[in-house]
C-alpha cells in the first residue's frame, strides 16, 4: 500500500504544488540519483514582486516588450522543478524525473553540470534582499518531501554551485532560519551546505 507521501507524486510531479508545465527540460542521464537541491531567487523586474512574469518566463511566454529589462531575457529558455512565491504558495514547472535548466554552467564536489543530478528550487526573492516566513517555512517541507521520494544529500545555492556567475538567493537569504524550520521536521533531511 503506498504512503501518503508516495501518493502524492505522480511521474515526478507533487501533488502539494500547483502544476505549470514548461517545455524547458529534458531527459536525466541514465541511471542518474538525484542527491542535491540548488536553491535560487528570482523576480520580474527585479525586485518586483507578484504578477506572473516569472510563471511566463519559465513557459516562454514572457512578453519582452512589457517591460525594459525583459530585453535581455528574449530568446531565453530557463526553468526551475519549483517556485515559492512570497506568501509560501509552490508551484511546479518540471518533473523532478526530468532534468529543468536551472543551474546552467555548475559544479559541485568535483561532479559537473548539476541539472544533471539536482532540483532546482526558485525562491521568489532578489538576492540581497530578504525572505519571507512563509517561504522558509514552504521550503522546509518541500525539502522533507524530496528527501522522502529521492536520495538527496545536500541543499546549495546557486551561488555555490557557479560561484563568481551566480549570487543567488544571495546574503539575503537567512540559512540559519532554514536549518530552525528543518529542525521542526523528522531526520534523514539533506544536510544545508551553510
Amino acid at each position: 500500500m503506498a504512503t501518503r507521501a508516495s501518493a502524492r507524486w505522480r511521474e515526478g510531479w507533487w501533488g502539494g504544488a500547483r502544476a505549470l508545465p514548461s517545455p524547458n527540460f529534458d531527459a536525466r542521464p541514465p541511471d542518474t540519483d538525484i542527491s542535491l537541491v540548488v536553491l535560487h531567487s528570482i523576480s520580474l523586474p527585479p525586485g518586483e514582486y507578484g504578477g506572473d512574469a516569472i510563471e511566463r518566463l519559465f513557459t516562454n511566454r514572457l512578453d519582452c516588450d512589457a517591460h525594459p529589462y525583459y530585453d535581455q531575457l528574449r530568446g531565453l529558455r530557463v526553468s526551475a522543478h519549483f517556485l515559492i512565491r512570497r506568501g509560501g504558495e509552490l508551484l511546479q514547472f518540471v518533473s523532478c524525473e526530468q532534468r529543468a535548466w536551472h543551474a546552467g554552467a555548475s559544479s559541485w564536489r568535483g561532479r559537473e553540470n548539476c541539472n544533471h543530478y539536482s532540483i532546482g528550487v526558485e525562491l521568489e526573492g532578489l538576492e540581497g534582499q530578504h525572505f519571507e516566513a512563509a517561504q522558509y517555512r514552504r521550503a522546509a517541507g518541500l525539502l522533507r518531501v524530496l528527501a522522502r521520494r529521492y536520495p538527496i544529500v545536500e541543499t546549495v545555492g546557486h551561488e555555490d554551485v557557479a560561484p563568481g556567475r551566480k549570487h543567488d538567493p544571495g546574503a539575503g537569504f537567512d540559512w540559519p532560519q532554514l536549518r530552525r524550520c528543518l529542525r521542526a521536521t523528522r531526520p534523514s533531511l539533506p544536510r544545508l551546505q551553510r
